[in-house]
């Protein structure tokens, strides 16, 4: 089931001002986006394009550990008002767009250190995501990193419909529900559920994707979940995932 891009568009339109912040408030700010940045290492003086970059949570603190400059583009012209708002109230030098991943052509080959994906290709179709990732290699310099995190494959079919994160998978099968999207939700510690979606892939299709579009360096991969630290932090959220894959993480080299 292949989801039109404005359908995406006006979930993240309408939810924009849920998504706003500016300190960790979701899950996946906790569970994912801080290993993502850790995989990043040191960004000083990388140029580096966001792509998903939504209300620019993770573009900010990249340009503040160092990057000479940020490029984030998103297919909401809402959550890239609310990234432009920030810039405006606490200018960092980050320049945003509103517009598909799968459509960089105005983007000069060899133009970025380093590219990240945060919760991305859970959007895009698998040909879409094989659209992108072709794109990407064309970006990066020779020895560019490109960084992406999704939902785990797994997840729909390990914890069902709770907080704090679930994708419904309807009652599809793991390799019979590829490229079919699930609904699903993730939730803030303040309680907001906010709607997320999946084009549920198995791990063969990003490594294929990848092998694909140029990338011939082995990937390092990361299973994400709760950890220790995150208990302690707030047992009664993060307690319901425990020992729950919750998302991958991938990192991959463009060598030649």
């Amino acid at each position: 089931m292949r989801e039109p891009p404005s359908t995406v568009q006006a979930i993240y339109d309408k939810s924009a001002p849920s998504w706003v912040r500016h300190e960790p408030t979701i899950l996946s700010d906790f569970t994912a986006r801080p290993p993502t940045l850790d995989f990043c290492g040191n960004v000083t003086g990388k140029r580096v394009l966001d792509l998903g970059c939504g209300e620019g949570y993770c573009a900010r603190q990249l340009k503040e550990r160092g990057a000479a400059s940020v490029f984030g583009i998103d297919i909401s012209p809402e959550m890239i008002e609310r990234a432009q708002i920030q810039e405006r109230q606490s200018p960092l030098g980050i320049q945003y767009q509103a517009g598909s991943a799968t459509d960089l052509k105005a983007l000069k080959t060899e133009s970025f250190d380093l590219a990240v994906a945060v919760f991305l290709f859970n959007y895009l179709s698998i040909d879409e995501m094989l659209c992108v990732m072709q794109e990407v290699h064309r970006l990066l310099i020779v020895g560019g990193d490109f960084i992406f995190v999704v939902p785990h494959p797994m997840l729909a079919f390990t914890h069902r419909q709770s907080a704090p994160f679930y994708f419904d998978s309807e009652s599809q099968g793991y390799f019979s529900g590829r490229d079919h999207a699930f609904t699903g939700k993730i939730w803030r510690r303040d309680g907001i559920a906010l709607d997320v979606r999946s084009f549920h892939k198995v791990f063969s299709d990003y490594f294929t994707a990848l092998k694909t579009a140029g990338f011939t360096a082995m990937p390092e991969l990361q299973e994400l979940t709760v950890t220790p630290e995150l208990l302690e932090l707030d047992s009664s959220f993060f307690e319901p995932v425990v020992d729950i894959p919750l998302h991958l993480l991938m990192r991959v080299t463009r060598s030649s």
